[in-house]
Order: structure tokens, then sequence, then C-alpha cells
């Protein structure tokens, strides 16, 4: 009996995963990678676009997102935007901290995934791979769905909020 209770819970755990990992997720030892989407391009000549994922911290200890990078784009980066004298300033953010059982919510306003030198436009329905790099969990490949121009615009809060 203990076992085969054993059995059933490996069993939803694994499909509780795959399952996550088809709606745009993916997992790494401790770290997992939920709500991933990028914005389509607006224009065909677009050199660059956004992603944009939450990152979920399920280990005994912090880790850290030191990288990105993707086949869709020349260079991606780490980025912030945040308003600075009234004024929406990006910049490069730099590895980022994910503490023990917090989220880091990447969301527009906030930080993203920036894609330099785009290979070709981001178009809606169209899917890219973004590696996300960890200090600890490694190196993830997440499948990263593309969406409208302005997803994700409803939440207008400051992003990357820690728990």
């Amino acid at each position: 009996m203990r076992r085969t209770l054993l059995e059933i819970s490996a069993a939803i755990s694994l499909t509780l995963a795959a399952i996550l990992t088809s709606v745009g997720g993916a997992s790494a030892s401790s770290v997992m990678i939920t709500e991933a989407f990028a914005r389509a391009s607006a224009t065909p000549m677009a050199a660059a676009g956004a992603a944009y994922v939450s990152l979920m911290n399920h280990g005994a200890e912090p880790d850290r997102l030191i990288s990105a990078a993707s086949p869709a784009a020349r260079t991606a980066e780490i980025h912030k935007s945040e308003v600075v004298d009234g004024v929406m300033k990006m910049s490069e953010a730099g590895p980022l901290d994910i503490p023990v059982h917090g989220t880091l919510q990447m969301k527009p306003g906030g930080y993203h995934i920036m894609l330099i030198g785009l290979v070709k436009p981001l178009k809606k329905g169209d899917e890219i791979e973004i590696t996300l790099t960890f200090e600890k969990a490694g190196a993830v490949v997440v499948k990263v769905p593309v969406g409208d121009v302005a997803q994700g615009t409803h939440d207008h809060g400051e992003g990357g909020s820690s728990d």
C-alpha cells in the first residue's frame, strides 16, 4: 500500500511537471520557470524584442540568474525598466538573485530579457528558445511563445518583485 502511494505521488509530480513545461515553462532542479512569453515585433524591421518569465526557487538555498542566450537574437541580456525622474529608462540589470522559496517575476515595466539583433521579427504564434543560465541550477532551455505586440500591458505595476 505504501509503495503504491509513493508511485502515485511520483506519477502525479511528473505529470504536473510535464503540464507546466508544456505551457511555456521549464524546470531545472530547484528553479521552476513559468509564464514565459515574448512580445511580437511591432514592425518588420524590428531589431530588438523582449521576453518575460517568472522564476520560482523551490530549493533550500538561493540561486541567481546569471545570463540569457537565444538563437532568435545576436545577444540576449537581462534588463530592467524603471521610471527615473519621470522618464522610463532601461538598463542592463546583470545577475538577478532568486531567494529561497521566492519568485522573481519578469514583466513589462520591470525586469525582462532583451533580445538584441533579432534574426527575424518575432511573429505572433511563433515560438522561440531562450537558454537561461543559473549559478546553481545550470542552463535551462525554455520554449517561449510569441504573443501580441502589447502582451502583458494589462499589469502596469513595478516588475521584478521578490517574495
